[in-house]
């Protein structure tokens, strides 16, 4: 089983950048595919990026597509998260998950995620 740990949160200002990392052990992440989400406060979590296993293919949300690029280190068995041109809209509470299979519909592990504010 592996087990996710995201770090990298903060509050920053409108326009600046962060990156969030997610830890993966238990196992290589190249196993699973591999994801961003996001719940704002009084939301729903939404989607914000994907990584397929092999890391050939990315999938981003329109409204961040341009802007945060997700990637990974296999040596450090770790996810980022690159996010720049943060806008207040960015502000929520960012998970990592991962999914066994690149076709499942649904994410098998998450991280306890991070907090990202972003102020104007």
């Amino acid at each position: 089983q592996v087990q996710l740990v995201e770090s990298g949160g903060g509050s920053v200002q409108a326009g600046d950048s962060l990156t969030l990392s997610c830890a993966f052990s238990g196992r290589a992440f190249h196993y699973y595919r591999r994801g961003w989400f996001r719940q704002a406060p009084g939301k729903e979590r939404e989607f914000v990026a994907l990584i397929n296993r092999n890391g050939a293919s990315t999938y981003y949300t329109a409204s961040v597509k341009g802007r945060f690029t997700i990637s990974g280190d296999v040596a450090g068995n770790t996810m980022y998260l690159q996010m720049n041109m943060l806008k207040p809209e960015d502000t929520a509470v960012y998970y990592c998950a991962a999914a066994r299979s690149d076709y499942s519909s649904s994410f098998d592990y998450w991280g306890q995620g991070t907090q990202v504010t972003v102020s104007s």
